[in-house]
This record gives structure tokens, C-alpha cells and sequence, in this order.
């Protein structure tokens, strides 16, 4: 008896191949890993294993091109937040942080946890959990331990230049002068040696609110944003002469050097196109037109005179971020919070004193009102949607989810405040209990203005009031064409970062449902978006269903992907992994089987016993 061909077929599926053509109705057979092949009416009798997938769409694995989960990966290796949305290749080391030159700790110095705190919002007894998970010392060795470990989805890796500059000069030397000579040298040696081995390229940074938390330098920020043009220029050369990526964020408070450096994607320029993935393509709702400036000027570097590829990253769904009182990402960016967010995360007795401190509240007011009230050039600005500030202020876009008084929850923190006033001025009845009338009564009377109330919610409450705030693409309007465009790639989704903060573990999904509410065609275009379009971007050999392709494949059920809401799907679930909350996405019944390396991970709503347990991914090194 002759044996099966293949180890599993999946018959009648829609598939969709990554090559953004019509999608086909086809069987897909798979043999020791890979597509074996494709065809309608393929035998079953050839096949080990046969999965029914009529009605379902069939694509290759999502690529996640921007995610923290270096700090997750081994101490989880499955990585089952993002599988359960379909995704099977993350790519980290973005924004200039990784864990690829191992711990680094010198001293008291511990750059992962000082470095990562702040900048991704993560406690740290959770960073020190991931630290002491890293028994590697170089970047060899780094990419070499993913074959030893139970890896779920591929994986591949950027240079991080912080921890770059950390490796070479030290934490403290890195943020407190300019290279030697020597130094430099030394960096880009190890940048060469890690394109050689395989690493995607270099990440780097210029976001003005990522800072230290290691005292004394809590006024810090991280290592990548000293360093000069001129270095910047000869570490890129490095990844440029490669043919690799350049992943960036925008120096945003400096607006004409931000530009000179995305200028260094420009082959006309430096002699040969620097391939450069930079944040970020979304409607930002105090700067709604930030995203328009910044495609145009990726056509015009992009254009035969500049001969630039330049793609800014895209998110698929409303930037939904939450708070915890005042420690969020939101919040690093006015001076006066971020000293707040400075100290350890569980000092309530500090942030209080700085509350009380007559030179703070000043300062606290200044920076809350700037932009918002007066005549003056700030408030203009901020009118024309040019404000020098980003951070959303405006009491009626934050709403409760998690209020210290269960009257308030699901409220706007303005609607408290409206109710507040009243309360203050004389209505007694507008109190809803005698929980809310005990709150009132606590607060400073009369209120002043919102800024009042911030302050007083912040020393009442400290971390013990949660909300979010849509600070972009408000009812994901205009989020399709961004997804589209040219000049972006969807993936703005910093899965594995700001664990109690965000939850975009499924955007890629949600950019499959906005393409659902426009056509099949507009599916197939952004399923190519998702998968072969960043796989060659980055030069990486996933995201297709050709024959012999790694069979990286996910089955999508496209009425429960109609029906699915994902504002509606954010959990706040404690994870014994970091002994810590996270938030989370869910979208069970969208997504219903993922298979890595031809070997299904996720299928009924469940893990099986594969993930986690055998070595399925691989570290990916760039062609």
C-alpha cells in the first residue's frame, strides 16, 4: 500500500495567495512543512490529515512588522497572543531597543529594564522576569538560541542602535558625550557582523518622550537620540550597502531635522536607496493632517528624482490607548507628567509629594493649558492642527474604564466634571449616590478648571483610575486609503509593548475587515499588504503559498470577521507569565485554524499541543 502523499490537505477553502490576484476557490496540500500543492479536487485519499475549510478564507501567515515580544519570547516562546490573530512572523528590535547583545549589565546599570520601563510602559519586575531569561552574549548567538527553544511564529531582528551604543560606550558614557573615533568604529563592525549573520537592519528613534528610569538619569532620554547626524549617516551606510531596512520613529519637536534625516533614505542623494520603515501613517486627532504631510513627502523622496523607499507604518483600527491615572505613554510627553511617570511605579508617596509641591502644580497647569486657551501663537497653532503638543488634554475624549466610583464608569471625565460643577453650585440632587456625593465632596470647592480636577483625581486616586483616549483614527475614518497607499505598510501595532496600555495584538485583522467592507478585490490587496508585500520589504522568504513555501497558512471565517468588533474584544486579564495584568485582544471564531511549519497551532477557539512545546518558527535572516 503505497503511503499519503501529504500531511494535510485543506479542501475548498477562498484562497487568497499573497499575490494580491482574485482569490480562487483551491485545495492546498502540505508536505513536512511546506506547500506540496495546489489545485481544485486535490485527492483526499492522498492525505494524512484533512481539514474542511468551505466558506473560509485561506491566506499565508500575517507578518507583524512592529512588535516588542523580544521581551516575551522566551520566556513564552509560543507567542499565543498573536497567533490567536493569525499572525506567524514578528519582527523586533524596533524603536532602538532589543535584548540581542544579552543583558549588558555593568554595575548598577541594567539597560534592558531601564531602557524598556518607560519607553513601553512595562513595570519592572516584568522587564526583570525577561532579563533573566537572556543567557546570550552577542548577536550571533542571539539568533543561533531560537533554534533551541519552543518558537511559535518566525521571527526576525533589528539592530537596536541603543543597545548598540550601550554595548560600545556604556549606558551612562552613551547619554552623556559623543563617540570616540575608536567607538564608532567598534559599532559599526558589530552592525556589519550582525548583517552578516542575518539581522534585517538597524532600528533607531527621535519620539521626544522615551526616557531613562534608572536614577540619576530619570531625566534622560534613551541612548539612540544623542547621537549625531553624522553617526547616524555611517551606521546606515552599513545597513544601506546590504540592502537592508532602516526602522525608525520621527523626531517630531524638531520638524526640519526629523525630514533631514528621513532624507537618508534617498539614493540620489547617498548613492545608493536606504529601504526605510518609519512611524507612522494614522490620523492623529489633534493632528489630522500629520499623516497627509507625511505621505507627501515620502512620494516626493520615493520619486526618480530622490530615488528614496521610504514606507511610513499604518494602523488598521482606532489608536485606542488607556491610562492608568497618569502613568500611560500619553503622558511622558508634558515635562511636568513624565516627572510623575519618573518615579518607581509603586512610590504613591512621591508622585503625592510632587502633587502638593506649589512649583509643580505650576508647572502642571502650564503644561495643560498650553495650546488650549489664550491668544496666543501655541493656541493657533493648535487650532490649525499644528499643536506643539500631542498629548490628548481635552476631558471629554477620555473615558472611564476602570473609575474609583461606579457611577462613573463608561463615562467621559468631563461628563464627571460637568456633574461636578453643578454639584458644587448648589444642585445637591445631581449627586447619583452616596458614593459619588462623598467623592464630590473631596474635591477642592469651587473647581476651577479641568486642570484642578486632573490634580486632584491624580492625588486621590493615584493609579486607581483607568481610562482611554482615541488619540487616532477616531472612528477609523480615512484609515482605509492610509492602509493602501503606496507610500505605507500596515503594521503599526507594538504588539508585546505597553502591556497594561495597548492591545493591537489583532490590527492585522482589522485591516482585514475595513478591505471586507469594500470588496473581495480590496481583501486581496491588503492580505498582499500583510503578507508578500513586507516579507519582501524586509527580505524575508514567508508570507506566500507558492509551491515549497514554508506552510505558514491561516484560515479566516469571513461572516464572523463581519460580526467581530474589537473595541468591543480588550481584556485586562492577569497573565502568570509577568505575575502582572495586560491588556489584551480577542477575536475567537475569526480566526479558525493557524498552521506553522504545516503544523496546526490554533484551531477550534484553541492552542494545541504543539505551540509552545515544539520548535515550529525560525529566526529569519534577511537574504
Amino acid at each position: 500500500m503505497t503511503a499519503p502523499a501529504w500531511d494535510t490537505l485543506i479542501r475548498n477553502a477562498l484562497v487568497f495567495d499573497g499575490s494580491g490576484g482574485p482569490p480562487r476557490q483551491q485545495d492546498i496540500a502540505l508536505r513536512e512543512g511546506r506547500v506540496a500543492a495546489r489545485g481544485q479536487a486535490l485527492p483526499t485519499s492522498q492525505a494524512v490529515r484533512i481539514i474542511e475549510a468551505e466558506g473560509q478564507w485561506l491566506m499565508p501567515g500575517l507578518l507583524d512588522i512592529h512588535t516588542h515580544l523580544d521581551l516575551e519570547v522566551d520566556l513564552e516562546p509560543g507567542l499565543p497572543e498573536v497567533v490567536r490573530h493569525g499572525t506567524t512572523t514578528v519582527l523586533v528590535g524596533n524603536c532602538s531597543l532589543g535584548t540581542c547583545f544579552g543583558k549588558q549589565l555593568e554595575g548598577e546599570q541594567n539597560p534592558i529594564v531601564d531602557c524598556f520601563t518607560r519607553v513601553e510602559n512595562i513595570p519592572k519586575p516584568v522587564l526583570q522576569k525577561c532579563v533573566d531569561a537572556v543567557h546570550w552574549s552577542d548577536t550571533a548567538a542571539y539568533l543561533d538560541h531560537f533554534a533551541d527553544i519552543p518558537l511559535g511564529p518566525n521571527i526576525g531582528v533589528f539592530v537596536p542602535h541603543t543597545m548598540l551604543r550601550v554595548e560600545v560606550m556604556g549606558l551612562r558614557d552613551s547619554i552623556s558625550r559623543a563617540p570616540t573615533e575608536v567607538e564608532l568604529a567598534r559599532m559599526e563592525a558589530l552592525l556589519a557582523e550582525a548583517m552578516d549573520q542575518g539581522y534585517l537592519g538597524m532600528s533607531t528613534d527621535g519620539l521626544p518622550f522615551h526616557y531613562l528610569a534608572n536614577a540619576p538619569h530619570t531625566d534622560k532620554r534613551i541612548p539612540t537620540q544623542y547621537a549625531s547626524f553624522g553617526e547616524m549617516k555611517r551606521l546606515l551606510k552599513v545597513v544601506r550597502d546590504r540592502d537592508r531596512v532602516w526602522q525608525t520613529t520621527p523626531i517630531i519637536e524638531h520638524r526640519a531635522r526629523g525630514l533631514l534625516y528621513f532624507l537618508l533614505t534617498s539614493g540620489r542623494l547617498f548613492g545608493k536607496t536606504l529601504k526605510t520603515s518609519a512611524l507612522t501613517a494614522v490620523r492623529l486627532v489633534l493632528a489630522p493632517n500629520a499623516a497627509r504631510a507625511f505621505l507627501g513627502f515620502a512620494a516626493l523622496v520615493n520619486s526618480r528624482l530622490l530615488k528614496g523607499n521610504i514606507h511610513f507604518q499604518a494602523l488598521g483600527t482606532n489608536f485606542r490607548l488607556w491610562s492608568d491615572g497618569i502613568v500611560s505613554p500619553l503622558f511622558e510627553e508634558l515635562e511636568s507628567t513624565s516627572k510623575l511617570i519618573a518615579r518607581e511605579y509603586e512610590d504613591r508617596a512621591g508622585r503625592l509629594a510632587l502633587l502638593n509641591d506649589p512649583q509643580f502644580i505650576a508647572e502642571f497647569r502650564r503644561d495643560w493649558h498650553h495650546g488650549r486657551r489664550g491668544r496666543n501663537l501655541a493656541h493657533l497653532k493648535a487650532r490649525l492642527g499644528l499643536p506643539d503638543i500631542l498629548v490628548v488634554r481635552e476631558l471629554f475624549r477620555m473615558m472611564f474604564d476602570g473609575a474609583p466610583v461606579p457611577d462613573w464608569e463608561g463615562e467621559s471625565l468631563q461628563a464627571v466634571y460637568d456633574r461636578l460643577d453643578r454639584y458644587q453650585r448648589g444642585y445637591r440632587d445631581n449627586a447619583r449616590s452616596d458614593a459619588e456625593r462623598e467623592a464630590f465632596d473631596a474635591f477642592p470647592c469651587p473647581i476651577v478648571d479641568d486642570a484642578e480636577f486632573m490634580l486632584h483625581m491624580m492625588r486621590a486616586y493615584d493609579k486607581g483610575f483607568r481610562f482611554w483616549v482615541d488619540v487616532a483614527n477616531k472612528d477609523r475614518e480615512g484609515v482605509l486609503p492610509l492602509l493602501l497607499d503606496k507610500n505605507t505598510l500596515p503594521g503599526f501595532n507594538d504588539s508585546g509593548a505597553h502591556i497594561t496600555n495597548m492591545a493591537f495584538f489583532d490590527a492585522n485583522l482589522t485591516s482585514l475587515k475595513l478591505a471586507q467592507q469594500d470588496s473581495l478585490a480590496t481583501v486581496s490587496a491588503m492580505v498582499r499588504r500583510l503578507t508578500s508585500e513586507p516579507a519582501a520589504f524586509f527580505g524575508l522568504d514567508v508570507g506566500s503559498l507558492e509551491i515549497g513555501a514554508q506552510a505558514d497558512i491561516v484560515l479566516i471565517d469571513p461572516e464572523a470577521l463581519r460580526r467581530w468588533d474589537d473595541n468591543a474584544s480588550r481584556q485586562f486579564v492577569y497573565r502568570d507569565l509577568f505575575e502582572h495584568k495586560q491588556l489584551v485582544s480577542r477575536s475567537d471564531g475569526v480566526v479558525t485554524q493557524v498552521l506553522i511549519r504545516g503544523e496546526p497551532v490554533w484551531q477550534g477557539g484553541e492552542f494545541t499541543a504543539a505551540l509552545g512545546r515544539e520548535t515550529l518558527g525560525r529566526a529569519l535572516r534577511a537574504a
